[in-house]
């Protein structure tokens, strides 16, 4: 592949979409250029950085690389159309992702407590009476071996319950968040888009969190969306767009992660019948299957960093001002991180996984992703006896976050 196409690659949904074509691509990164200058064509030139230690390498100095210039892949004409939208501010939202210190730490602390295990722990019921009404809807329309899409029925619902329990929305609410989350991460697939792009989805998350901000400043309650509604800083209330930011970094990364993380998860046991046996036989090894699911599915894709000074990484001289991708499924396949990383290995010690990033920016919801896939797949492991294959199988084309759009199955119960 010349480099230009490689470089066009790299930023196609399509590429993200076909796992044998993305980890040839990473895997040739890797060997021969592992810190590449790529410029695809309609899009920023950046450096794709792909190696694990590398990507820990810049994560971890985070003064020196810093969020708010560039946050993810976006092209030209697109971040043109942004700026337009949002009266030259060159993002759509303004979310930890896009902070740095001494706001990045500011913002964190306002809801962190929340996503604490202490805090968890005071909801791992509701979580587990989610995980157990999922796996009834699972069993219900796969029972008499009837083909079912666990995505659809199972992955896309039981995460978005969970954050929305948090939040403290109301179950009505769900079928039309669930629209407007997956046209947010639907990348250029024309199926999760359904007519709707980007801004169109922020734009609808905007207005259906101006209510609930509206109501829980007049009626507070005992949940995360209230912290949000009424939180200052030094003081002073946080402003509008870091308000409904706030929200949809919740509702959104919240359920999309988690959500392509449970299928790809399952699809790794499906595929590996060797490691279901495992988890059946020993179910108190899900904890380590679930980090091994996130290393194997690594539902985010990217983040970009901006250098502000000049740095060599490897053989490569980082100009201040320059941009770099952090590929994180390539850092997940890393052999000097990994023994054998392209076997799911649902034992996997040790395992330095970059499915939530590193350092400071690691996602503030790890704690809460980790408890509710432990809990769904307990739930699994415990009523499940099998499950089969029963069609083509895809995955969303996106260059950001996700994973498999389809995945249908036939379930025997234990």
């Amino acid at each position: 592949m010349p480099c230009s196409d490689l470089d066009d690659a790299l930023a196609s949904g399509k590429t993200y979409a076909d796992l044998a074509t993305q980890h040839a691509l990473f895997s040739r990164l890797r060997d021969e250029d592992p810190v590449h200058w790529c410029e695809p064509a309609g899009y920023r030139p950046f450096w794709a950085v792909t190696r694990h230690a590398d990507i820990i390498e810049i994560e971890r100095q985070h003064d020196r690389f810093i969020n708010k210039l560039r946050t993810k892949l976006l092209t030209i004409e697109f971040e043109t159309k942004v700026r337009e939208a949002m009266a030259g501010q060159p993002m759509l939202v303004r979310t930890l992702p896009q902070m740095d210190n001494p706001d990045h730490k500011a913002y964190r602390a306002l809801t962190a407590a929340w996503f604490q295990p202490r805090q968890l722990a005071n909801l791992e019921d509701r979580i587990a009476g989610l995980a157990r009404q999922s796996v009834d809807r699972m069993l219900e329309v796969g029972a008499g071996g009837r083909v079912f899409d666990f995505v659809d029925d199972v992955a896309l619902w039981y995460p978005l319950r969970v954050i929305m329990t948090i939040l403290g929305l109301p179950e009505k609410d769900e079928a039309r968040l669930l629209q407007i989350t997956q046209a947010y991460f639907g990348g250029s697939d024309p199926e999760m888009q359904r007519g709707a792009d980007l801004i169109d989805a922020t734009m609808a998350l905007v207005d259906y969190f101006k209510e609930v901000s509206r109501d829980r400043r007049q009626n507070p309650r005992d949940d995360v969306a209230t912290i949000i509604a009424n939180s200052t800083i030094d003081g002073v209330p946080i402003g509008d767009l870091e308000t409904y930011s706030y929200y949809i970094a919740l509702i959104t990364a919240g359920h999309d992660t988690t959500s392509a993380t449970a299928a790809g998860g399952l699809l790794a046991l499906i595929e590996n019948p060797a490691e279901w046996r495992k988890l059946k036989a020993h179910p108190e090894g899900v904890d380590k299957a679930v980090a091994e699911m996130l290393r194997w599915v690594s539902p985010v894709k990217h983040f970009f960093r901006a250098a502000t000074t000049d740095y060599q990484l490897r053989d490569k001289t980082i100009k201040a001002g320059d941009f770099l991708m952090m590929c994180y499924p390539s850092g997940n396949r890393d052999a000097a991180a990994f023994e054998q990383p392209f076997e799911f290995r649902a034992d996997r010690t040790p395992n330095r996984h970059l499915g939530y990033g590193y350092g400071i920016h690691a996602c503030i919801g790890l704690h809460l992703a980790n408890l509710e896939l432990q809990i769904l797949f307990r739930e699994i492991v415990a009523r499940v006896e099998r499950f089969e294959l029963a069609g083509p199988r895809t995955w969303v084309e996106t260059a950001f976050l996700g994973g498999l759009k389809h995945l249908p199955l036939t379930v025997r119960p234990a």
